[in-house]
């Protein structure tokens, strides 16, 4: 049979079907995981909930981000596999006398239709993964009318710039491998080994301490540039956490090339595999830096659930009474007597009933005014904003707790654990905003009582004081608070239908949501500017008694009553799109990440077969073959896992230490959670490396039966 030079091509692109199979799915991955993230992220559904500016949003975008640039290097190391067996193919075609020009439309055709079909594959594949995934959250955990997927398909925007990137590199990657002259070495291409410099033994722990120096460097920079420099840090403070990439590079190289085991003693020790992994390193160093990457990324998703559900659902739990609410006097919202009858139609009773009035003042406190090229300076203001107080003899019908408060003096109540970080305690002046009267003020210290601790804050006063400051106010800032028990078991159908009668009670004059300052917007009108809250900037804190089910309703109207069983039973759901948006992160970080791994292991496995077929032959028992199988999936599947996991773990204790200066009780029941779960992530990591390495013993044709044990 005559060959011809176009049959010989279609013969050596059959031959290549598993490189083939392998860059479509690599592609294909890629493109589907970053067309459902940003699907997702640029949702209605999403952007509706999570608030502008708000760090819920930025821990959004930064892992985004995160996973852009693990996908983009996923892809790279793709292509360039890709090539490494095509060129090859190309050798063997320019050594039987094609020239270059008559080989570079069809190598074009070849990579556009591969990169093409595969990438467009992923971006339409991402959309049905999307509705899987959230339609499978919303069946398992939690449904609502909030839990409604709506798409807005300028996210397809990203997916298309991504798109061309990869195109783009595959013809790029193409138009390379062409030029070279040697076509020994094109053909030899896929047999050079791409081995890393080796700085020494040292790289690995200087790395460690890298990691450590950056992450704290990077996080504590812009607090002590505030306190230097009264200005914002600026943008390239950030550059401050590169030692951490530097440290992470260092530890992977010393991983690929020494290995953390000891081999002093036994110098021979794993030495195949830690060879196959040294004399590619440069393409393993890599990966295992994508994956840390993503792991990292994933288990930052991941703690975020159990840092804001735990000290949410304790606080609930340990709240000293079943029912609080609070209202102003001018609306008519139900009485004891109207609860009671209310509470007897389900046949509950009620008691440990308490109650007491407040007022709304104008407190002073400190300012940061902005200045010129990002500096600002602090101006105490003896009018900042509204604040709500109560006497002291308020105080002990609430709490039985009898204070004694000095004239001239104010107490901030905070909760138990004193981890609330707004309340004010640099006042010097209250003000009476009706009448004008103002009196000086100092800071006497904190209260403890978790009911009133909130971002509104409420604050005590001496008896004489407040009935100073009373004088002359409407009824608009006055109000009234009211707690009682449940006699027994409480009743949900009970609590909500009382929160609906209390939300009905109420007028279109306190539709607004609790960061709402009316004192602020006095303050602003005087200046004549218009209160933020009033223009787009406070679009996102708007509140309307019509969606009363929302999660913005729920969390922010100024008068949200703190009923115990409502508290538990709807904080799934009112929390569900913020939950299931972090844990959708999580679950496509780690898959993306197991991907990268498996890819990492054949290819491995593919490119060194050779010497394992002459180990055999050598005589090496299927039980050493194995091992040095499962010693590289190790060292691709536990050191960027462990690494990963644990820094992000470490850095996440940081946060929520730098908070508050503090770890609280609630706090490290959180981190003691986030431990549980990196273990259980742990043990799913290593389910999948013993399949990966199991399936590749069996590629290589190792007895399983010894492989396994």
């Amino acid at each position: 049979m005559t060959l011809t030079m176009k049959t010989m091509e279609q013969k050596l692109q059959k031959a290549g079907r598993k490189h083939s199979r392998l860059y479509l799915f690599c592609n294909f991955t890629a493109l589907m995981i970053i067309s459902a993230y940003s699907a997702l992220m640029c949702s209605e559904t999403v952007q509706t909930v999570f608030p502008s500016g708000g760090d819920s949003r930025k821990q959004m975008y930064f892992i985004f981000a995160m996973t852009l640039a693990g996908c983009i290097v996923f892809t790279i190391y793709a292509v360039g596999l890709f090539f490494r067996h095509k060129s090859a193919q190309l050798g063997i075609l320019m050594a039987l006398g094609a020239s270059r020009k008559r080989l570079l439309p069809g190598l074009f055709r070849e990579v556009l239709f591969l990169s093409g079909t595969s990438a467009a594959a992923g971006i339409l594949a991402g959309f049905p993964f999307v509705w899987l995934i959230w339609s499978l959250f919303r069946l398992v955990l939690v449904d609502s009318s909030e839990m409604e997927l709506v798409l807005d398909y300028r996210c397809l925007f990203l997916s298309l710039a991504f798109f061309l990137l990869v195109v783009g590199l595959a013809c790029l990657t193409a138009w390379r491998y062409l030029k070279k002259t040697n076509i020994m070495e094109v053909i030899r291409e896929e047999h050079i080994n791409e081995p890393v410099k080796e700085l020494g033994r040292w790289c690995g722990p200087l790395g460690l301490l890298l990691i450590f120096a950056g992450g704290v460097m990077g996080y504590c920079a812009p607090f002590i540039w505030e306190k230097l420099f009264s200005a914002y840090a600026p943008s390239w403070a950030s550059l401050l956490y590169a030692p951490m990439f530097v440290g992470l590079y260092m530890m992977m190289l010393y991983t690929v090339v020494y290995g953390w085991g000891k081999h002093k003693k036994n110098p021979y020790k794993k030495i195949i595999s830690r060879g196959m992994m040294k004399f590619q390193a440069r393409q393993t160093v890599n990966n295992l830096l994508v994956v840390t990457l993503l792991m990292a990324g994933g288990c930052f998703a991941m703690f975020y659930l159990p840092a804001s559900g735990t000290s949410a659902v304790l606080g609930y739990v340990n709240y000293s009474h079943d029912y609080f609410y609070q209202y102003p006097v001018d609306q008519a919202v139900p009485g004891e007597d109207a609860v009671k009858e209310l509470a007897g139609e389900y046949g509950l009773s009620t008691k440990d009933w308490g109650g007491c009035d407040y007022i709304m003042l104008g407190i002073g406190g400190t300012a940061e005014m902005a200045d010129e090229g990002g500096r600002y300076h602090v101006e105490y203001l003896p009018v900042l904003g509204e604040a709500r107080f109560l006497s002291e003899d308020g105080f002990h019908a609430l709490t039985g707790e009898y204070v004694d408060v000095a004239p001239g003096t104010y107490f901030g109540i905070n909760n138990r654990e004193e981890s609330n970080i707004y309340l004010n305690e640099g006042a010097q002046d209250l003000t009476n905003m009706v009448t004008g009267k103002q009196i000086p003020t100092q800071f006497a210290g904190c209260l403890h009582y978790d009911l009133m601790s909130d971002s509104s804050g409420y604050y005590v006063l001496d008896r004489g004081d407040y009935e100073l400051l009373e004088e002359g106010l409407t009824d608009s800032w006055r109000g009234r608070i009211l707690q009682f028990n449940v006699e027994g078991k409480d009743s949900y159908p009970f609590a909500r239908e009382f929160y609906l009668r209390f939300l009905h009670s109420f007028d279109e004059s306190c539709e607004y949501h609790r960061e709402y300052d009316r004192v602020a917007k006095m303050r602003a009108e005087e200046a004549g500017e218009t209160y933020w809250m009033d223009t787009e900037s406070g679009d996102g804190f708007r509140v309307s008694y019509e969606e009363w089910e929302s999660m913005i309703f729920q969390s922010g109207w100024k008068y949200q009553p703190k009923f115990r069983i409502m508290l538990l039973n709807d904080y799934l759901c009112m929390m569900g799109v913020l939950y299931m948006m972090f844990l959708f992160i999580f679950i496509v970080c780690l898959t993306t990440s197991l991907v990268v791994c498996y890819t990492r292991c054949q290819t491995i496995a593919m490119n060194n077969r050779y010497i394992f077929d002459d180990l055999k032959k050598l005589g090496a028992s299927p039980a050493f073959l194995a091992g040095e199988v499962k010693s590289q999936c190790g060292s691709v599947f536990g050191v960027p896992g462990v690494v990963g996991m644990s820094v992000m773990y470490v850095l996440f204790a940081m946060i929520l230490y730098a908070n508050d200066g503090r770890i609280t009780d609630y706090e490290a029941a959180a981190l003691l959670i986030c431990l549980a779960l990196v273990l259980l992530i742990g043990l799913g990591i290593g389910a999948v490396y013993r399949r990966t390495a199991v399936g590749i013993m069996r590629q290589l044709g190792i007895g399983l039966a010894e492989g396994i044990r």
